[in-house]
């Protein structure tokens, strides 16, 4: 299921969400303008390895790794359900507290798989833990969000509008069904706790202000 827009207008301009697009866009332009060779350096140097992690050693890749990426879809997907997802968020935090939740849901993803596969020298990248905490503080925030959602069926695809909380609570069971069913710190090359982390983080944000975000809509507008 690919989520292609929601039904929620922001009520002011995004600007820290397309800061935030444009950081993971400059930082997946270093790197498939470089050399095989130098794009394997980048993820090694940069990337997140938990067994380093361990030993107290290349603390800030918990940071930096979260502006690389696999490869084209990896960015494109992760900036899709950024750009979707991300508006309405910080549209409810606030300029200043939205960057807060994307980077505690990022750092927090990357801690949950460091716990769950400690000594892993397997380097982890992405923005998914990020925006999985954006995702579940919009599962919090707005459940009943309509959602247009691509269907692909073998050689059919449809096009519905489905609840948030159906779209995100599908997506978040399969993480946790996908995660747990793989050996700890090994999922196909996906980083499932990190996602899982990333939404309960964000979900539990989203709790945070979840009354006076209602207590603000109390009202609906036809």
């Amino acid at each position: 299921m690919i989520p292609l827009s929601d039904d929620i207008k922001s009520s002011r301009r995004p600007w820290t969400n397309y800061l935030l697009i444009s950081a993971c866009a400059v930082g997946w332009f270093l790197q498939f303008t470089r050399s095989p060779e130098e794009f394997e350096l980048l993820i090694r140097k940069y990337g997140m390895i938990p067994a380093r992690i361990i030993q107290g050693e290349r603390l800030e890749t918990l940071f930096s790794s979260m502006f690389l990426h696999g490869g084209w879809f990896h960015f494109l997907g992760n900036m899709l359900y950024l750009y979707i997802f991300g508006d309405n968020v910080e549209d409810a935090f606030g300029h200043i507290f939205y960057p807060l939740v994307y980077f505690a849901s990022g750092i927090a993803g990357s801690l949950l798989q460091i716990f769950v596969a400690p000594y892993s020298t397997i380097p982890t990248i992405g923005a998914s833990g990020a925006i999985s905490g954006i995702m579940g503080a919009y599962f919090v925030l707005y459940p009943r969000a309509q959602i247009l959602t691509l269907i692909p069926f073998f050689i059919f695809i449809r096009m519905v509008y489905l609840p948030a909380s159906i779209l995100l609570g599908f997506w978040i069971i399969f993480q946790l069904l996908y995660g747990c069913s793989s050996a700890p710190g090994t999922g196909g090359g996906i980083a499932y706790f990190v996602h899982i982390g990333g939404f309960i983080t964000g979900a539990l944000c989203g709790l945070l202000i979840r009354n006076r975000i209602r207590r603000r809509t109390w009202y609906e507008i036809y």
